[in-house]
């Protein structure tokens, strides 16, 4: 700007001297003035407010907030007893479970774990009241819920007796077939799993009626199975057409995994349940999963080869061991001692006939009218369960086929690794076909067509992928030889069919003519038959010879051996008629009965697969014995046939031995020795004591020689010495004491049950030999038999030659001479 004398000055050099100037300086903000002035002024109160606080003042106010200690309070008395982690004892945790809270209600089944983990005594006094309240939760909405008490149960139930569990069983089964038909299916699922636990603790109960089709437990478990797989759940109200009605329109589609567990379940149900038509008994899953040699093997399959069930029951017992464990007969005596532990009921059945008047006679007539009778309510009571197979095989049989051909593809493709799950899901719908057709032909003397057609359809979609290899892993090798043996049971299932189809033609007087179509057509089945029947029988032999591939494993285990078995009887045993080919077949029976009769007598004593081995050739040998055998098969037909049996059944005292040189001193070893000298030795005394057409007089002298070890060794430097006999169980006798002139009247050794019989049956077979080489001049015979006698004299020995009346005498002595001195 310009001065008054019109010269420029600087407002920034001159800044200095402004700002330094007293008419310059910018006054005070009014804040500042009130703030000063506030210091010496007074408030001025208002009508109705109160004294403003001070702005120093201390504020001296509080808030008092409650807080629950249930397990602290002072109010309640302290509970004494077991308690968790968490303070709570039992009834708080059953409390809890009827929480709204899904977490407090895991939480209180993670406790009742934890709870009886650590006082199991818990249990006796709270079972009621504990299931009772833990089955409410087997529907429970939420998942992990479910899930944690499918763990709990799993964990529980068999640590359970059975006996204690069984009045409950009515309440759990209640609860879970109501989950199996929940709206929503994941709770169906896990019912399923809830099933399964039930079925391995109490199967009885589970498979009550479940072919009666009344409101029993078995038969809404089934409805339950049926109803999630939507096959419908009513079988056909008429007999004659066996039209299946399904219940439910609803679709649910399952999940592989879910489907799985379903099939899974349904496969094992069926199993249990179908093995009571013929025995009426049951075994646990987990006891039919024990599989060992100290089992006798199930040969159901040679049933049909009997005019009745009673007359194969009988065969089937002749070679089985005594189970003494659950022996229900006592031996008569005329006076009985109860000892410790004896019962009183000993004879629980009912015998009606002598509550009849004494007056009634009965004839001759009256007997064969009372058993045409209950062959009537037999053949009855059959027909209504074959019935009832053939219409659940026929509900079945489009979720068996949907199933599997959803499946088969992708695990059977060459190069790749099958995925588990589909893998499974093939496996359980070919368990159920394999028990549902097993049934209906042991159960059926008659197959209908329509259920010959569908057992046909199933082979056929199975044929293209047998036998199946897979060398990568050993547990889907496992699976694809279980896939590979259900395969040849059904074929020989089929062959059965065939056998019957045609006995059943023959009888007629009358055949109808055949057109050209439907001869061709028949044609074409029979060569798709033969081809069918030829690959089986060479895997087979295959299999026993461990002549094919190296992917095929060279030992036989217990479980393969015995799924074999109902095939190898099945081709051996097929009439001409049913087979296409009669010349090739023949030759085929008999490659294949070489190639098991090597491989029984080849087969170390040690393995897991020689008992079964020995009681199923056993009874082919015994077969023609029986008088109410009606098969075709006979051994004597090959003479090389008939000497491999001859040479099998020589080689079984060296086996003998063999096992008897395993035990211990006082007979303390595996119990498969023992199990398996018995069958050994009641196959060899059954054989000669009914004199079977393939035991000659060479066989006899061979077996007196190669027994003779077993009772006494000469050994060229040592002299004499004990063999396994005096390794055997000890013969224990109920008197100690006996006189001499009492050992002919003497059979309590004989028939009491808790002696063990091993003993018994050596003395036997070598009595047996001894009596069968007769008064032969033979000199072989003779010298065998003289050696055989000396050993067993000095096995059993020494014979008080004058003992006194009061003289303990050896159990051995007292039974040798007993049954030496019968004529």
């Amino acid at each position: 700007m310009l001065a008054a004398g019109g010269s420029s000055f600087d407002f920034q050099s001159d800044s200095i001297f402004f700002r330094s100037h007293p008419l310059f300086k910018m006054p005070k903000s009014a804040k500042k003035r009130k703030d000063k002035a506030a210091d010496f002024s007074k408030a001025k109160l208002k009508l109705g407010k109160g004294k403003t606080q001070a702005t120093n003042a201390i504020d001296t106010s509080f808030k008092a907030r409650s807080i629950a200690l249930p397990s602290q309070s002072i109010t309640s008395e302290k509970v004494s007893g077991p308690v968790t982690r968490r303070q709570l004892n039992l009834h708080d945790l059953l409390s809890h479970l009827k929480h709204y809270n899904a977490g407090t209600r895991k939480d209180a089944i993670l406790g009742l774990k934890e709870l009886f983990d650590d006082n199991w005594e818990l249990v006796d006094s709270s079972l009621p009241t504990l299931l009772t309240a833990v089955v409410r939760l087997i529907g429970d909405e939420d998942a992990s819920v479910r899930k944690q008490l499918l763990s709990f149960v799993s964990w529980l139930l068999p640590r359970i007796p059975a006996n204690d569990l069984l009045p409950h069983s009515s309440l759990l089964l209640l609860y879970t077939t109501s989950a199996q038909s929940h709206i929503f299916p994941e709770i169906r699922i896990d019912a399923v799993r809830f099933l399964d636990v039930l079925l391995d603790c109490a199967p009885e109960v589970v498979l009550s009626g479940w072919t009666d089709g009344f409101s029993s437990h078995g038969s809404r478990a089934l409805e339950g199975y049926l109803g999630v797989l939507n096959a419908g759940t009513k079988f056909g109200e008429s007999k004659e057409n066996g039209l299946v009605k399904a219940t439910s329109t609803a679709s649910v589609i399952l999940t592989p995994a879910s489907k799985l567990v379903l099939l899974r379940s349904l496969a094992t149900f069926l199993r249990l349940g179908l093995s009571t038509l013929d025995s009426g008994s049951l075994l646990s899953p987990i006891e039919v999963s024990q599989v060992g040699t100290s089992k006798s093997i199930d040969t159901w399959f040679m049933s049909n080869a009997f005019s009745s069930q009673e007359a194969f029951q009988s065969f089937d017992n002749s070679l089985r061991p005594e189970n003494r464990s659950k022996a229900s007969f006592r031996p008569w005596l005329d006076l009985v001692e109860l000892e410790d532990g004896d019962r009183c009921d000993h004879f629980p059945e009912a015998f009606t006939v002598h509550r009849t008047e004494c007056d009634n006679t009965w004839s001759l007539a009256d007997f064969s009218g009372l058993q045409d009778i209950l062959n009537l309510n037999a053949q009855g009571s059959e027909s209504d369960q074959t019935s009832f197979i053939a219409r659940l095989a026929n509900t079945l049989h489009s979720t068996i086929i949907e199933t599997y051909l959803d499946s088969a593809p992708s695990v059977f493709t060459p190069g790749s690794t099958p995925s588990d799950t589909e893998l499974q899901l093939v496996l359980a719908v070919l368990r159920i076909t394999q028990s549902l057709y097993q049934a209906m032909v042991t159960n059926s003397q008659k197959i209908r067509a329509a259920d010959k057609d569908h057992l046909e359809s199933i082979i056929n979609y199975l044929s293209p992928y047998f036998p199946s290899q897979y060398d990568k892993d050993v547990r889907i090798q496992q699976d694809f030889e279980e896939f590979n043996l259900i395969y040849c049971e059904l074929v020989s299932l089929f062959v059965h069919t065939e056998d019957r189809s045609q006995k059943s033609r023959n009888t007629k007087v009358r055949q109808p003519r055949i057109s050209r179509s439907s001869a061709s057509a028949s044609s074409l089945s029979s060569t798709t038959q033969n081809r069918r029947i030829d690959h089986v029988t060479q895997y087979i032999i295959s299999r026993l010879t461990s002549a094919s591939t190296s992917s095929i494993p060279s030992s036989i285990s217990y479980t393969t051996y015995g799924a074999l078995l109902p095939t190898i009887w099945a081709l051996v045993s097929a009439t001409p008629l049913s087979v296409p080919d009669k010349a090739a077949s023949r030759q085929e029976a008999n490659e294949l009965l070489g190639a098991m009769l090597d491989h029984a007598i080849n087969v170390g004593s040690k393995s897991p697969c020689k008992q079964p081995t020995i009681e199923f050739v056993g009874r082919l040998i015994l077969l023609e014995t029986e008088p109410h055998y009606q098969s075709h098969f006979s051994f004597e037909r090959d003479p090389e046939v008939k000497a491999k049996f001859d040479a099998w059944l020589l080689h079984l005292p060296q086996v003998l031995w063999e096992m008897g040189s395993a035990l211990g001193g006082n007979g303390n070893a595996s119990g498969n020795n023992i199990t398996c000298s018995e069958i050994i030795l009641r196959t060899l005394i059954r054989v000669l004591q009914r004199r079977s057409r393939g035991t000659s007089q060479e066989t006899i002298y061979a077996l007196q020689a190669r027994l003779t070890p077993y009772f006494y060794i000469d050994h060229p430097t040592r002299g004499a010495l004990p063999g396994p006999y005096k390794k055997l169980p000890p013969i224990s006798s109920s008197t100690s004491r006996t006189s001499p002139n009492a050992l002919a009247a003497d059979h309590t050794v004989r028939s009491n049950p808790t002696v063990h019989p091993l003993r018994h049956l050596a003395l036997d077979l070598a009595v047996t030999l001894l009596r069968l080489s007769g008064d032969q001049n033979d000199s072989t015979g003779g010298s065998s038999a003289a050696k055989l006698a000396r050993a067993i004299n000095l096995a059993v020995g020494p014979f008080p030659e004058v003992p006194h009346p009061t003289a303990e005498i050896p159990a051995d002595v007292k039974y040798w001479l007993q049954i030496s001195s019968w004529k």
